[in-house]
């Protein structure tokens, strides 16, 4: 299935948050991975300048969120829902972790909507919202410091969503960006290069012809670990051709 139709299924539904600023951060997150439809239960302060500042471009997500006044109704056409939880709960579903839930998630996305459920941000989600979902997560954090902010949270798991949905491969657009690489060096061209090398080296007593040793075939065997580009090539000589100015032996042939 197309992968952004997979993440338009997925709704982020954020439980009692308690500051906007998380809210915007959720939304920015929301957007940088593909994903679009918040809801939010019972926020304690939104709409709110802080929100819309936090999200930076991500204002349109803030202004299509869906407010509702239970986590039950945030999840209504849901057929499957993730509650994020920092630990495993007497009752409720098993806690896993990012990487295997959403691959279930996207399985399930599949077929129709689904939810990821994030709580508040000192409390967590409580055991009765926990059971509304089928599913739980925790992400894995250090164990000496595992205080995760919510907008973060919220995007480990949509990196993660994305992740899944395009297979490992999202795609990387680099819009005005001038390509780093050039052309490989044809044979001639790497030929040249190490006829040039060699006439250096020569020149400035660094490699001895008629005691050669090994020097060349290391030399082959180093830049034949990479594939040479034309530019690199044309870098390469043209330091060579500055050590001979310097030294007298004139300019490369």
């Amino acid at each position: 299935m197309n992968p952004e139709l997979l993440l338009s299924r997925i709704r982020v539904v954020l439980c009692r948050p308690s500051h906007p600023g998380n809210i915007g951060a959720a939304a920015r997150a929301m957007k940088t991975m593909g994903l679009s439809d918040l809801y939010l239960v019972q926020p304690k302060q939104f709409p709110d300048p802080e929100a819309d500042a936090r999200a930076t471009g991500a204002v349109d997500v803030l202004n299509r969120a869906k407010i509702v006044d239970s986590l039950p109704q945030a999840l209504v056409g849901a057929s499957f829902a993730v509650a994020m939880s920092a630990r495993q709960r007497d009752l409720g579903p098993v806690v896993g972790t990012p990487r295997e839930t959403v691959q279930r998630l996207l399985a399930e996305a599949g077929q129709g909507e689904v939810a990821l459920v994030f709580g508040n941000e000192t409390h967590g989600l409580s055991n009765e919202e926990v059971l509304y979902c089928q599913a739980a997560v925790s992400i894995p954090t250090n164990p000496d410091f595992s205080s995760l902010n919510l907008g973060s949270a919220v995007q480990v798991m949509c990196y993660e969503c994305r992740m899944s949905a395009f297979a490992g491969k999202p795609p990387i657009i680099e819009q005005g960006v001038t390509p780093f690489a050039s052309a490989p060096a044809a044979h001639d061209e790497v030929e040249g290069f190490y006829g040039h090398l060699e006439k250096v080296m020569t020149d400035t007593g660094f490699y001895n012809p008629a005691q050669p040793g090994r020097l060349l075939p290391k030399l082959r065997r180093l830049f034949g670990r990479i594939r040479l580009e034309k530019d690199e090539i044309n870098i390469l000589r043209g330091i060579l051709s500055a050590t001979q100015v310097r030294t007298g032996h004139g300019r490369k042939e």
